[in-house]
């Protein structure tokens, strides 16, 4: 009975502090760390919990955008922060699954960051500027094969989804495009329209305003079902091009560390956000969908994913170039 009694009596010691800090959390400003530059899918998705989670926390919440080195800027500075909940990461596979396995990093994503909770998921699409004079995948892959070797596709950076997508298509198809890479979408968006690459497996939610503008012409979805938002444009695998198929999908993490209490409490907030009709009207226009995770759900999926982009990196020989 004593030794229940002191036990349990430690376990209190144990757990007030981390309690206190809850009660009082947060008490200084949050920051949503970006590992890419403002007006791409992730900076899009950032910008707005920013300005859900600022009401019901009672403080501001900013956006810091550290795009380059494949996202993983941003990753490392949230994995060195203090770990009291206000720096958090909205981060995609592309820094979390694969840059992991391409770059060396001074951090482990699945030991130094702590996954809240699962936002989007978005297909990958292909698309050619509407100045393009391919105006089907049929006639895209023909110039390809015509020519192999002098088309090339742009993505947001080394071991982006984009990269690993275009790689994929390369490896399903046995066509040969070369690598542009760029420090975000929005930089690579340019170079499309301008008509200096002729290409880009970009995430539905970069290139949702671009394809609604009429300035990109979308030509395959890169995923196993059309897109709600683009119903008349057929998958990969129905066009005949199997195994390229890559999503971006997006995720919120805080510095590994922080007090569980606060870790539930963001859990939370992000689930409360993530029902709201405005929110999820938003991600559904930009081509994405919701699939609500715990925060044991979203560790889990955090890990697969960290393994099956490793598989596809070695298999399509994706290099750190």
């Amino acid at each position: 009975m004593r030794r229940a009694l002191v036990l349990g009596t430690a376990s209190c010691a144990l757990l007030a502090p981390a309690l206190a800090v809850a009660q009082t959390w947060p008490d200084k400003p949050l920051r949503i760390m970006v590992g890419a530059s403002p007006g791409g899918g992730t900076d899009i998705l950032a910008r707005m919990l920013a300005d859900k989670f600022a009401p019901s926390l009672k403080q501001s919440v900013v956006v810091e955008n550290r795009p380059g080195a494949s996202n993983t800027i941003a990753a490392d500075m949230t994995a060195h922060a203090v770990p009291d909940g206000t720096t958090l990461l909205l981060a995609t596979n592309t820094g979390q699954a694969v840059a992991p396995h391409l770059l060396k990093l001074k951090y482990d994503p699945l030991k130094d960051l702590q996954p809240i909770g699962l936002v989007a998921v978005m297909p990958n699409v292909l698309v050619v500027p509407t100045t393009s004079p391919y105006r089907t995948l049929k006639e895209l892959t023909a110039a390809m094969a015509a020519k192999p070797g002098t088309f090339k596709y742009a993505s947001s950076g080394i071991g982006s989804t984009q990269h690993v997508g275009g790689e994929a298509f390369n490896l399903s198809t046995g066509l040969k495009s070369i690598h542009i890479p760029y420090k975000g979408s929005s930089q690579a968006h340019m170079d499309i329209l301008s008509g200096q690459v002729e290409m880009m497996f970009d995430s539905t939610s970069s290139a949702m305003s671009q394809i609604k503008a009429g300035k990109f012409r979308p030509l395959a979805i890169a995923w196993d079902k059309r897109s709600p938002e683009l119903p008349d444009v057929a998958t990969l695998a129905e066009q005949g091009i199997k195994g390229a198929d890559v999503q971006t999908w997006y995720g919120l993490y805080v510095t590994a560390g922080t007090p569980r209490p606060v870790v539930e409490r963001l859990g939370a907030e992000l689930a409360r956000v993530l029902k709201l009709p405005d929110v999820q009207e938003r991600i559904k226009g930009l081509g994405g969908e919701i699939n609500p995770l715990s925060l044991e759900q979203f560790a889990a999926m955090n890990r697969a994913e960290y393994e099956r982009y490793g598989k596809l990196v070695r298999d399509a020989n994706i290099k750190a170039e």
